[in-house]
């Protein structure tokens, strides 16, 4: 558990390279047991979630070694064991854990996955995809085991779009013998990443990004190599908070059309954006006003549900009322009763969503991060408020940002964590 102090007020102005993408480096990371030789991983955030996935590396015999932002996971000699309970309550991603060792071992078995409490999220889409390839999948009462199984190719249609199931089948499918055929997949950038390190460990792959993605296995025993790309919900905080506190900041190492309905709003909010190629630059003078359409999340290209949080704690002061519906997670909304202790004027509907009236100023608060994007909402809020405010942190907002307090000091906020 972590302490955040922050003395609201100040403008930020700076130059930031985003980090490598905690959703994307993820899946990598599993993958990496699926390729069965050297994997060198490069712009890897240091985050607990990092931490958590290397050591269910280690735990499965695979050598890993860790330099600055530089990752080797050596995974020739993997052996399927058994993952501890604990590593695996962490965190969410921890499920793709399963389709990983499928591939790998024929066979595996994981705990319940974890991760922040945001509803209902089941794991059944990621079961039936894999067992439509083949695996025999048996529940216990905490535990989900793939059975001995001969991973067999053939078509999985998905009746939703999921980022987690796609990228769970897509790890299995490259133990399969012959082709396999995802349908109505998940588009996020994130799939297309993990894609190509696939590809560059030789599985065929066709069609990441789009709703069919088509993978037939193949192998590459050597060394891959691979960059993490950046990180565009790190990248739509700093935005987010630049926004509300003014100031000028230059994001460097990011991709702008990832970021496209975010800075769509920024820009109807009445912020000066310019994007090139792989650069953004967001002037603001703080006074916002509330965006022209409402805020709608969903999944890739829509407004990204985990950069809601922000988005809305960037528009507590906006002049007008604002309007986000949230379609993805039931319970993403759960900061708003936090954010109303800074002053802010929410009105939560029973359909997901939160109108914000803006109001003038904000004020300090002692405040409780119990998930990892409404925790980065909370620290938005209190660089806004008067005062000095105080954030309990429960291990969350250090799960999905790297060094977040010294890049908000550099920019010139007053902040401090403690551990």
């Amino acid at each position: 558990m972590g302490l955040w102090t922050i003395r609201g007020g100040n403008r930020l102005y700076g130059t930031v390279q985003v980090q490598g993408a905690k959703n994307g480096v993820l899946p990598v990371l599993a993958a990496c047991l699926v390729h069965n030789g050297i994997s060198v991983l490069e712009r890897v955030p240091r985050l607990r979630d990092v931490e958590y996935t290397l050591e269910i590396l280690r735990c499965l015999d695979c050598k890993v070694r860790q330099e600055g932002d530089r990752v080797t996971v050596d995974s020739r000699n993997a052996q399927l064991r058994e993952i501890p309970t604990f590593l695996m309550e962490q965190m969410r991603s921890s499920v793709l854990f399963l389709g990983a060792m499928a591939a790998r071992f024929g066979e595996g078995a994981i705990h319940m996955p974890g991760g922040c409490l945001l509803g209902p999220r089941p794991v059944d889409l990621h079961l039936a995809a894999l067992t439509k390839l083949g695996a025999r999948i048996e529940l216990g009462e905490k535990s989900i085991s793939c059975l001995k199984s001969m991973l067999t190719g053939g078509e999985v249609v998905f009746p939703f779009p999921s980022v987690g199931a796609t990228e769970n089948a897509m790890l299995a499918a490259c133990g399969c013998a012959g082709e396999t055929v995802l349908r109505n997949c998940a588009k996020e950038p994130e799939i297309e990443d993990l894609a190509k390190f696939l590809c560059a460990a030789g599985v065929q792959i066709t069609g990441a990004g789009t709703e069919t993605i088509h993978i037939r296995p193949g192998k590459h025993n050597g060394t891959v190599c691979h960059r993490v790309l950046p990180d565009r919900i790190a990248g739509a905080t700093l935005l987010c908070a630049a926004a509300a506190c003014g100031g000028k900041l230059i994001l460097r190492e990011i991709i702008c059309p990832h970021l496209k309905p975010v800075l769509d709003g920024l820009e109807e909010m009445g912020c000066n954006v310019k994007k090139q190629e792989d650069s953004v630059t967001l002037q603001s003078d703080g006074a916002l006003w509330s965006p022209a359409n409402e805020i709608i999340t969903g999944t890739y290209p829509a407004f990204p549900t985990d950069a809601q949080p922000v988005m809305l704690a960037a528009c507590l002061q906006a002049d007008g009322v604002s309007v986000f519906r949230e379609r993805i997670f039931s319970g993403r909304l759960a900061h708003a009763k936090q954010l109303r202790r800074f002053g802010g004027n929410i009105c939560l509907t029973e359909d997901c969503s939160a109108v914000v009236t803006g109001v003038p100023r904000l004020h300090s608060a002692n405040v409780e991060a119990h998930d990892l994007r409404g925790g980065a909402a909370l620290l938005v809020a209190a660089l806004q408020a008067d005062g000095e405010s105080h954030i309990v942190d429960h291990d969350r907002i250090s799960r999905g940002y790297e060094f977040l307090d010294a890049t908000l000091r550099q920019l010139g906020a007053e902040i401090d964590y403690t551990d």
